[in-house]
């Protein structure tokens, strides 16, 4: 469920996972690139030195994945700069600067223009609902598009209400899924009704009438329940073939970890028995399986939550995935495609 973007274009990490970052008492860390990744990722990075961290690897594949502001802030508010050369920190802090301002461009224009909307039941999901739900600042979290669910019958009249703000019908280039795409040359907006496809639109309905008032934006715009929103991301992770950037599953971390550090709406335990009855009910128990996995295995922190969650899959099928999808994609720096990726998207949303 996204538009074009810079750092989503058609990198796919493969391979296996290395193991976690060691803190060694008194001394150094080494740190491979998921090491580095995952210090640099942490909302309370661990104190130290990361001495060996590869750099050159790391700071074009963070940009690709949408990981540069908040690496930047870790390393130069967190971390005291942690080692890193001039040049790294100076590109990375570019990418910061520039994403706070475009979040804020985008995100402040679009409350103007639908703050004071009255009527409708507009559900924001995806990158602009994560911004300021689980992100300690809104700049952490690029938002490159914006994803809203609506009822069908308002799809034409909302894309009417925006068209007086010049946003103008766009092909959907990456096949999202989305109902419609309007842009406005600056902002792509992405407008869902049958997010779960025309088959399960009794379960679309579902996810509007449990979201939540999100009232900063005005008193028609709303955010998905926790549950729903964990359901959304694996949908969106299978639909891509897992061709995500990782920041994606920045946000999967601290939606099933309780958006600790917020204090907000998703800042709460998971009600595991009805995500998995969810899940099965929207057939998306192999796509939370596998994104649900690849958390565990990316953030150790992290994995006990993820794992308390998992579907109770088939062995057979445990395995395949685990196999074919969890083990390729736990890898940074890869950038082929999965094998058989239009299959895997099939066999992870039930089609």
């Amino acid at each position: 469920m996204s538009a074009v973007h810079p750092w989503r274009s058609g990198v796919t990490p493969s391979g296996r996972c290395r193991p976690c970052v060691r803190t060694v008492k008194g001394g150094p860390m080494s740190a491979g690139l998921l090491d580095t990744f995952r210090v640099l990722s942490s909302f309370d990075p661990p104190r130290g030195a990361l001495r060996g961290a590869p750099w050159e690897e790391y700071v074009d594949w963070a940009i690709m994945q949408g990981l540069a502001p908040l690496a930047a802030y870790n390393l130069e508010y967190r971390l005291g700069a942690g080692n890193a050369p001039e040049w790294a920190r100076d590109k990375l802090l570019s990418i910061y600067q520039g994403s706070v301002n475009d979040n804020v461009m985008k995100l402040v224009n679009f409350k103007r223009i639908v703050g004071a909307l009255e009527g409708r039941k507009l559900v924001l999901m995806g990158a602009a609902s994560f911004a300021d739900s689980l992100y300690p600042h809104v700049g952490f979290r690029p938002v490159p598009e914006l994803q809203i669910l609506m009822k069908r019958l308002d799809v034409d009249g909302f894309s009417g209400f925006l068209s007086h703000h010049e946003f103008a019908p766009e092909p959907d280039t990456e096949n999202s899924g989305a109902t419609k795409v309007v842009s406005d040359g600056r902002t792509v907006i992405l407008l869902y009704s049958d997010v779960l496809g025309p088959q399960r639109r009794e379960q679309t309905a579902g996810i509007l009438e449990r979201a939540k008032p999100m009232r900063v934006y005005g008193p028609s715009l709303y955010r998905p329940e926790l549950e729903d929103a964990v359901l959304l991301v694996a949908l969106e992770h299978a639909r891509h073939g897992y061709a995500v950037p990782w920041l994606s599953f920045i946000d999967l971390r601290e939606l099933v970890t309780g958006a600790k550090w917020m204090g907000g709406v998703y800042s709460r335990p998971l009600d595991v028995p009805v995500l998995l009855a969810r899940a099965a009910e929207w057939r998306l128990e192999r796509a939370l399986y596998t994104s649900l996995s690849i958390v565990a295995r990316l953030f150790p922190d992290a994995a006990a939550d993820a794992t308390a969650a998992l579907p109770p899959l088939r062995r057979a099928t445990r395995e395949l995935l685990e196999r074919t999808v969890v083990g390729p994609v736990c890898t940074p720096g890869r950038t082929s495609a999965l094998k058989g990726m239009e299959r895997v998207r099939r066999l992870l949303t039930g089609q």
